[in-house]
C-alpha cells in the first residue's frame, strides 16, 4: 500500500505510477501524493485509488489566463515543453485567453530531447515578437536550455509568467536564471508548519549521524570540509592550504540562508498535509472499529488489522482544517481545493533573490463588493428608495402571478394564463391540470364505493322479488317499491358520471341525469307516504278518498313529479347548458378542469325542487308516523327523509366553499350518503323481517292481531 508519495515529475512518470496503483485499485494499493498535477489523474475510472494534495494543471492554467486578463494584457506569447504537462497546460491557457479576448502573438513548443534547433527557433520568435508578456510552461528539469539561450541572446524587457513547478526550487542555482528577474510565478500554496523551523535549527552531525545529507548540508552552510575520519575527503595538502575544517560544533542559529525561509517550503508543506490526511483516515478507521467491536465483540480492533481498501473509504471522507486555516478534503475526483500563491521573484543587487507573495488565486473564493444595495435576484424587482441615490434600492418580490427572469430587474412580467411562476418566481412553468380522475386514489375510492353501493339495492330487490307474495312485500304498493329500488340502483351509479376529465357531453348530462333519477326516488317515497295517509283515511265510513287510494294514482303522482323536474332540466339545457371550462384563477399553479353549470339559477332550481319534494315527504311522513302499523311506513320514511334533508342541507355550504375536484367529490359524497340513508332507513327493517324473522311476515302480525310464539329450547 502506497501512502504519501511525491510524484513531482510532470508527464508520463506520475501517470505511469498512478496506473500501476490503479491495476490493484481497491484490493491492495492506494496512493496519496503531494506532488502530482497531471489533469488525467482526476479521471477516477482510470485511477480509482489515486488522491493528491496538488491541484490539477487545468486549474493553474485557468488562473494564469485570468491573471493576464486582470492586469490588462492583450498581447502575449506562449512557450511550452512537449510533455503532457506542457502541452495540455499551455493549450488550456491558450483557449482561455482567446475566450477572454486576449490575443496570442506566438505559441511555440519545444521537445525535451534533441531540442537544440527548436530552442533556437523559439528564442528567435520570442526576440522578434513585440509581446512583452511571455508565458512559460516548463518543469524545472527541462528549462535550462531555453533559459541559457535567452541569456546568451540577451533578451530583456520581457515579463515572464511561469507555472507552479518553478516555485519548488531556487532559480539562482544557475546564473542564467537572472534573466527571469521580476517573473510572476503561480506557486504552490504554502502554510505554516509549527515547530519545523526549530526542528531544522536542531540539526547537527552529532544528532543525525546516519543521515549522509546532513554532512553535505553542513559543508555547504559553513563553507568547511569534513576530515576523512568523520566521513569527509579532505586531504593533508588541503588542510595546509587553509581549507576550513568542519568541527560539528558550529551553530545554525542566526544563519540566514534560503533553506530556513519557511515561505519557500511549499512541497514540504504539502508533504506535511499528506501525513495528516493519512493520520486522520487511520484515526477515523480505528474509531469506527472500536465502536463496532463494542457491539460485535470483534477481536480485531488493532490499528494494523485492516485491508487497504478499508482505509481508502476513510481517505475519501477526510475533511479537516489545518492550523493555518486551510480546508483539507478531496472532491469526487480525488482533487484538493485549488489554491495558488501569486509570487514575484526579485533579485537584489548583491545577487540574492527572494519570492514575494503579491496575491492569491482561489477559484472558490468570492470577491468583496462595495455596493449600496446587493443585486436583486431573479424573482425580485428593484424599488428605488425615496431621497437616496439610484444605486440604493430595495428588492421586492414579484407578485404571485409575476416573474423576474433576470437579476436586477426593474419590472416583473406576468405569466400567460396557462403558466404560473415557479417557487422562486424566476420562470413560468406550465400549470398542472387537475380534475377528479379514476386513476387517483380519491376518484378510484369513490368509484368503488359507488359500485358497491349499487349492489346493495340489487341484492334487496332480489330478496323482494323472491318473497313478492309475502305480506310485508305486498303492503304499501309492491310495484312502487320495485320502482324505488331500481331508482336507488341508478342513484348509486350516478357518481360515475362525475368522475373523469370533463367533456362537453358529460358536463351536459351528469347534473340533469342525477336530478331526474333522484327526483324519481324522492317521488316514489312521497307517493308511498301519500298512499299511507290515503289508505288510513279511506277506511273511514263514507270517505271520498277511496277512489284515490289505488296504485294508478301513486304512479301518476310519481310521473307528474318527475315530469316537472324534466321540464326544468330541458329548459336549462335549451337556454344555458353546462359546459367544460379551464379555471385558471381559483388555485395557485393549477388549471382546474371543471364543468361550468351554465345557469346557476337552473342548477339551484333543480336542487330546490328536489329539496321541496323531500321536505314534503318528511312532513307527511312525520304526521302519519302514529297511524296503525298495518298500513304504516311513516316511521321509516320519516327517518329516511330526515337523513336525506340533513345531508343535502350540509351539501350547500360545502359545495359553495370548494373548487375543482373537491367540489365534485363533495357532490358525489352527498349523493352516496343520501342514497344510503334512504336505502337503509326504509328497506333494512323489512329485509330483517323477511330474512331473519320470517315469523313476523304474516298478515295477522301486520294487522296487529297475531302474536309470536317463541320456540322452546
Amino acid at each position: 500500500m502506497s501512502l504519501c508519495n511525491r510524484s513531482m515529475i510532470p508527464g508520463r512518470t506520475e501517470i505511469q505510477e498512478a496506473q500501476h496503483t490503479g491495476i490493484y485499485g481497491y484490493c491492495s494499493r492506494q496512493k496519496v501524493t503531494y506532488g502530482a498535477s497531471a489533469v488525467v489523474l482526476s479521471d477516477k475510472k482510470q485511477f480509482p485509488s489515486f488522491f493528491r494534495l496538488f491541484p490539477s494543471d487545468k486549474i493553474v492554467s485557468q488562473g494564469i489566463a485570468k491573471f493576464v486578463k486582470h492586469i490588462g494584457w492583450t498581447w502575449v506569447g506562449i512557450i511550452a515543453e512537449e510533455t503532457d504537462f506542457g502541452l495540455l497546460g499551455s493549450q488550456i491557457v491558450n483557449d482561455n485567453l482567446l475566450n477572454l479576448g486576449v490575443c496570442v502573438s506566438f505559441y511555440e513548443t519545444i521537445p525535451t530531447v534533441n531540442s537544440g534547433a527548436q530552442v533556437l527557433h523559439a528564442v528567435q520568435v520570442l526576440k522578434t515578437s513585440t509581446a512583452k508578456g511571455i508565458i512559460l510552461f516548463f518543469s524545472q528539469y527541462n528549462m535550462y536550455l531555453i533559459i541559457e539561450e535567452i541569456k546568451r541572446q540577451n533578451i530583456s524587457e520581457k515579463v515572464w509568467i511561469v507555472s507552479e513547478s518553478w516555485s519548488a526550487f531556487t532559480p539562482f542555482e544557475n546564473n542564467a536564471f537572472m534573466v527571469l528577474n521580476g517573473s510572476i510565478i503561480f506557486g504552490i500554496h504554502n502554510g505554516e508548519i509549527r515547530g519545523f523551523r526549530e526542528f531544522l535549527y536542531q540539526l547537527s552531525p552529532a544528532t543525525s549521524a546516519d543521515d549522509i545529507y546532513v554532512n553535505i548540508f553542513w559543508e555547504h552552510v559553513f563553507g568547511c570540509k569534513w576530515t576523512s575520519n568523520v566521513g569527509g575527503n579532505t586531504t593533508y595538502s588541503e588542510v595546509n592550504a587553509g581549507v576550513k575544517i568542519c568541527s560539528g560544533a558550529e551553530e545554525l542559529y542566526g544563519i540566514d540562508i534560503p533553506f530556513f525561509d519557511m515561505s519557500t517550503l511549499r512541497i514540504t508543506y504539502n508533504a506535511y498535509i499528506c501525513v495528516y490526511v493519512i493520520a486522520n483516515a487511520l484515526h477515523n478507521l480505528y474509531s469506527y472499529r472500536a465502536r463496532e467491536s463494542s457491539y460485535s465483540n470483534s477481536s480485531c480492533i488493532h490499528i494494523s488489522c485492516f485491508e487497504p481498501w478499508q482505509l481508502l473509504l476513510y481517505v475519501k471522507k477526510v475533511h479537516f482544517r489545518t492550523k493555518s486555516g486551510d480546508d483539507v478534503f478531496f472532491d469526487e475526483n480525488g482533487d484538493p481545493p485549488a489554491v495558488y500563491d501569486i509570487l514575484n521573484w526579485l533579485v537584489a543587487e548583491d545577487g540574492t533573490s527572494k519570492y514575494f507573495k503579491i496575491g492569491r488565486f482561489d477559484p472558490g473564493a468570492q470577491m468583496p463588493l462595495s455596493v449600496c444595495s446587493e443585486l436583486c435576484a431573479p424573482g425580485y424587482r428593484k424599488v428605488i428608495q425615496e431621497g437616496q441615490a439610484l444605486c440604493c434600492f430595495r428588492c421586492v418580490p414579484c407578485s404571485e402571478v409575476e416573474i423576474a427572469n433576470i437579476s436586477d430587474s426593474i419590472d416583473c412580467l406576468r405569466c400567460p394564463d396557462e403558466y404560473w411562476p415557479n417557487k422562486e418566481r424566476s420562470t413560468c412553468v406550465k400549470k398542472i391540470a387537475e380534475f377528479l380522475s379514476f386513476s387517483e386514489p380519491l376518484g378510484a375510492t369513490l368509484a368503488i364505493i359507488s359500485i358497491i353501493n349499487a349492489l346493495i339495492p340489487i341484492f334487496i330487490l332480489l330478496i323482494f322479488v323472491k318473497h313478492r307474495d309475502t305480506p310485508i312485500v305486498k303492503a304499501n304498493n309492491r310495484g312502487l317499491t320495485y320502482l324505488l329500488l331500481l331508482s336507488m340502483i341508478l342513484c348509486s351509479l350516478c357518481p360515475l358520471m362525475f368522475i373523469g376529465r370533463p367533456q362537453v357531453l358529460s358536463c351536459m348530462v351528469r347534473q340533469p341525469a342525477f336530478s331526474i333519477i333522484f327526483t324519481l326516488s324522492v317521488s316514489c317515497v312521497l307517493s308511498k307516504t301519500v298512499m299511507v295517509v290515503l289508505a288510513f283515511n279511506a277506511t273511514k265510513p263514507n270517505s271520498r278518498l277511496k277512489k284515490w287510494a289505488s296504485p294508478t294514482f301513486s304512479y301518476m303522482l310519481v310521473l307528474l313529479c318527475v315530469l316537472f323536474q324534466v321540464t326544468i332540466c330541458c329548459t336549462w339545457l335549451a337556454t344555458s347548458p353546462p359546459y367544460p371550462e379551464q379555471n385558471m384563477k381559483s388555485q395557485t399553479g393549477k388549471i382546474l378542469l371543471e364543468c361550468n353549470e351554465g345557469s346557476p339559477l337552473a342548477f339551484w332550481s333543480m336542487l330546490g325542487y328536489m329539496g321541496f319534494l323531500a321536505s314534503l315527504s318528511f312532513a307527511l311522513a312525520f304526521l302519519s308516523r302514529n297511524l296503525p302499523d298495518s298500513f304504516n311506513e311513516g316511521k321509516l320514511i320519516t327517518f329516511s327523509m330526515l337523513v336525506f334533508v340533513t345531508v343535502w342541507l350540509a351539501f350547500v355550504p360545502a359545495y359553495i366553499s370548494t373548487r375543482g375536484k373537491y367540489m365534485v367529490a363533495v357532490e358525489i359524497f352527498t349523493i352516496l350518503s343520501s342514497s344510503v340513508g334512504l336505502l337503509f332507513c326504509i328497506f333494512v327493517p323489512k329485509c330483517y323481517i323477511i330474512v331473519i324473522r320470517p315469523e313476523m311476515n304474516t298478515k295477522d302480525y301486520l294487522m296487529g292481531k297475531g302474536t309470536i310464539a317463541l320456540k322452546k329450547k
